[in-house]
């Protein structure tokens, strides 16, 4: 027969329940009556608190949004091992100014710099807007370029209220990067004009004899095209222009040669020839 089983819950010597048999290290073990909780004096959070809430996360948000708008409006770039911070806001209509312009030979990238989208020299803070411009431009330089590469300067259409100074384009030289100025293999300017011509002569004694024999002139955008190819050479719509129009102005029954015929500069003649084949493509 089984052996008899004492239930009793008294908590007398010898019970299961008694204080001798728990070992725990409080005099006293909390029963049920002892855990009765009253809901009403919990601490627990109220609408109040909800809303306080809210507002930290909304504001934890706008911060986080203000952080992404900051991080579009200044970039951060080192050039020559010093950090500086770019108005990227003020240089935002003439950032096309720099543009890749595709490979030439061996996977040579060929680099177009318009200076038709610079900024003209009465516009607001414009030596603020000059500096902000020259850390973009040699700072997206670093960048584009890997290994060798041109340079391709499109002087057309190009006031001289937009032109460089003396003191931008040799500060631009000094900040490029050796390996930049090794690496460049030829430095391409496009409808040179007198005064580009004066400028450059000005920045020679600042500049290497090795850099200098870089230097090409090209007087036409068919004269270009023989050198680089010019499928993803971006050639401004001002550049382009006068030509295109002075070609839709003439006659259709005006034959191609006594069109060629009109043109005394051969300069404009190339350019002309060159729009033509252009529109020919598309």
């Amino acid at each position: 027969a089984a052996p008899p089983m004492n239930v009793s819950l008294d908590r007398s010597e010898g019970s299961p329940l008694s204080e001798d048999t728990l070992d725990t290290e409080d005099d006293t073990l909390d029963t049920g009556d002892d855990l009765d909780v009253n809901l009403d004096e919990l601490d627990t959070p109220d609408e109040a608190d909800s809303l306080e809430f809210n507002r930290r996360g909304a504001a934890s948000s706008d911060s986080g949004h203000k952080a992404v708008e900051e991080s579009r409006l200044w970039r951060s770039v080192v050039i020559g091992e010093q950090e500086h911070r770019i108005d990227m806001k003020c240089i935002e209509p003439y950032k096309r100014v720099i543009s890749h312009g595709g490979y030439y030979a061996e996977q040579k990238a060929i680099i177009v710099f318009a200076a038709c989208f610079l900024p003209d020299s009465n516009c607001d803070n414009y030596n603020y807007v000059m500096e902000n411009l020259f850390l973009y431009v040699i700072s997206t330089l670093e960048l584009m370029v890997a290994e060798d590469y041109i340079i391709v300067y499109l002087n057309g259409a190009t006031p001289r209220r937009r032109m460089p100074g003396f003191t931008w384009m040799k500060r631009c030289y000094q900040m490029i990067d050796r390996r930049l100025k090794k690496n460049l293999k030829m430095f391409i300017i496009v409808h040179p004009s007198w005064f580009i011509r004066t400028l450059l002569g000005i920045t020679r004694p600042f500049i290497s004899s090795k850099f200098s024999s870089k230097i090409k002139y090209v007087h036409s955008l068919q004269e270009l095209g023989e050198i680089i190819p010019m499928e993803y050479v971006h050639i401004p719509h001002s550049i382009t222009y006068p030509v295109a129009n002075c070609i839709a102005s003439k006659p259709a029954c005006v034959s191609l040669t006594e069109k060629v015929l009109n043109f005394q500069d051969t300069d404009t003649l190339g350019d002309y020839l060159y729009v033509c084949t252009q529109n020919l493509k598309y």
